[in-house]
């Protein structure tokens, strides 16, 4: 009996640099997380480049630009959340008091995307692929694969309960850290988890951040530093015995990579 293949719906499905130099972007990323990143096989009005583990596609990379520019948009990372229906599921937003940063549109031969916010102000992309489900993902663990997803929000708890309303998440397991509060682990879709919690007072915003796998997390470090990065926070060991260290670009992008040994 063939089993039936569980919806995307609710998983992290692709994830998108803006860039201030996209060839410097490039080069930092493709040393420090070891992506191939060439552009796409389509006609495209602008540069996007692409990231990929094994000809496994895994982000895109773009220069912000002068519309971006007005909007006061600075380099980071953005993740792509799957739905079903991209206008659907921004009304949906909207009335649990999301918002839409930029209104749906198609990118032709591509799919349907969303910039939007939670009710936090934590932005993100809401997606749905013109030919159908996601491919399969290479195995969990793979170098160059985003391999855990954590939201700083105002109040983990109401996060979560947002997030589990929009797209079926469900929550794990919690850790309590003591005066740092209480830390939601949450599934977005089989085998995809990630964790939130609330953000530190010295956070000016709440954010979304991206780990990358890599190998070792030390080697990986010093390769983000010697590309002009630095390491805000670790090595630090992570409940489950892996390590990670959280950072900042040369462009001043947050990043953040995790390996299974120092």
């Amino acid at each position: 009996m063939t089993e039936t293949p569980r919806s995307p719906v609710g998983k992290f499905c692709w994830y998108e640099y803006l860039a201030n130099d996209l060839d410097a972007a490039k080069a930092f990323y493709a040393k420090v997380v070891g992506w191939n990143i060439q552009p796409p096989p389509m006609n495209s009005p602008f540069r996007y480049e692409i990231g990929s583990v094994n000809g496994y596609g895994v982000s895109g990379m773009m220069e912000i630009n002068a519309e971006m520019k007005a909007m006061g948009v600075k380099p980071c990372w953005t993740g792509y959340i799957w739905v079903e229906d991209v206008d659907k599921a921004a009304a949906r937003l909207t009335a649990a008091g999301g918002s839409i940063m930029r209104p749906a549109m198609d990118i032709p031969g591509v799919g349907r995307f969303c910039v939007v916010t939670d009710p936090d102000g934590a932005a993100f992309m809401l997606f749905r692929d013109a030919g159908g489900n996601p491919p399969p993902e290479p195995a969990a663990g793979t170098p160059g694969l985003v391999g855990w997803r954590e939201l700083y929000a105002s109040d983990g708890a109401k996060a979560l309960a947002f997030y589990a309303g929009q797209f079926g998440w469900k929550k794990d397991r919690e850790f309590d850290m003591g005066p740092r509060g209480v830390y939601h682990i949450f599934e977005s879709a089989p085998g995809e988890q990630g964790g939130i919690m609330s953000r530190f007072p010295e956070m000016p915003a709440s954010y979304w951040g991206y780990y990358f796998n890599v190998e070792a997390i030390d080697a990986a470090a010093a390769r983000a530093t010697a590309g002009g990065g630095k390491i805000l926070m670790g090595p630090h060991e992570v409940p489950g015995g892996q390590w990670i260290v959280q950072g900042m670009d040369p462009q001043g992008a947050m990043f953040a990579l995790v390996a299974p040994v120092r």
